[in-house]
């Protein structure tokens, strides 16, 4: 699991204007994605404090402030900014006291502003945080979108996954990363991948090398993350094997605790596997869908059965 987030990357990714430039952020780490507003710290009710998530401020908490006499504010700040929180948000367009910044920088916790709106502020940076402190793990394989499905293409070192991918890019898609792919568990239902930073938008082709597909195939052939849908495997073709022909029941893979739909393929010399794959994405997506075809034709021999038995 990601342990935390630089304080210094929440500030440039929200665009936070900062309020105690003298205090060093560099060192301050977001831990949880949750955040607090200290409605009731500011009334001097400090019980059960989630002093550890970020607090933010908006436009209640800030009328209500005004409200109060500067003698009666100053032990409620005292106490609130000794409590080892990480920063203090004021958005909509609000402004902290200048009393309030100043026992800021002396306790070294940093004050930033923004103009967007508490409600869209607070969804905004839940969800990022969200995503950045998500459990992840690494996997070998490599990630493409495919008609805006998340198609996991996995399998033995050397088997063809990355030529898989290069012919799908080829013909229009998106690749996220290849060999190592990042998994993010950022819901109960929701598996998001992404590329390592060091490796992201290259492909590595045996006889070839690194190719770099942003530069060659132009910026529409990438993409930074995508939500995973379904899992390829492949696998050498094995004569004494018993391959699924029907698709009737789903096979699934975990990752994270999460269930995702997973095909076993069998590489055989001859079989096109850009096309296999777009048909398997567009399939799965027919499926979310409500049309099973499996299912369909499973009715129809019964249909026939049952009309054969009538006659």
């Amino acid at each position: 699991m990601a342990s935390s987030v630089a304080l210094s990357k929440v500030v440039e990714k929200m665009n936070l204007k900062n309020m105690t430039p003298d205090v060093d952020i560099s060192q301050i780490r977001i831990t949880i994605p949750d955040i607090n507003r200290p409605a009731l710290q500011l009334t001097g009710y400090f019980e059960h404090f989630a002093y550890e998530r970020v607090q933010i401020v908006g436009y209640v908490e800030y009328t209500y402030l005004q409200g109060i006499p500067m003698e009666r504010k100053l032990p409620i700040y005292e106490r609130f900014l000794s409590s080892k929180i990480p920063c203090i948000i004021y958005t909509t367009m609000t402004t902290p006291d200048e009393e309030l910044v100043e026992l800021a920088v002396k306790y070294g916790v940093p004050i930033f502003t923004t103009d967007k709106a508490t409600s869209a502020f607070m969804a905004e940076i839940i969800r990022w945080l969200n995503v950045e402190l998500a459990p992840c793990i690494s996997i070998h394989g490599v990630l493409v979108d495919v008609f805006g499905e998340g198609v996991l293409i996995m399998g033995e070192s050397g088997i063809g996954k990355s030529e898989a991918a290069l012919e799908l890019i080829k013909r229009g898609h998106r690749l996220v990363s290849d060999d190592v792919v990042e998994i993010r568990k950022v819901s109960d239902a929701s598996l998001v991948g992404s590329a390592p930073d060091i490796t992201r938008h290259f492909i590595e082709l045996r006889g070839i090398g690194i190719i770099d597909v942003k530069t060659l195939f132009g910026v529409e052939s990438v993409k930074n993350t995508q939500t995973i849908d379904m899992v390829i495997k492949l696998e050498e073709w094995n004569r004494e094997k018993e391959y699924d022909r029907l698709g009737l029941e789903e096979e699934y893979t975990e990752f994270l605790g999460n269930r995702v739909v997973c095909h076993s393929l069998p590489i055989r010399p001859g079989r096109n596997l850009a096309v296999i794959v777009e048909t398997a994405a567009v399939n799965h997506r027919q499926k979310k869908m409500g049309y099973n075809a499996a299912q369909e034709l499973y009715n129809r021999v019964q249909q026939s059965l049952a009309k054969k038995r009538e006659a």
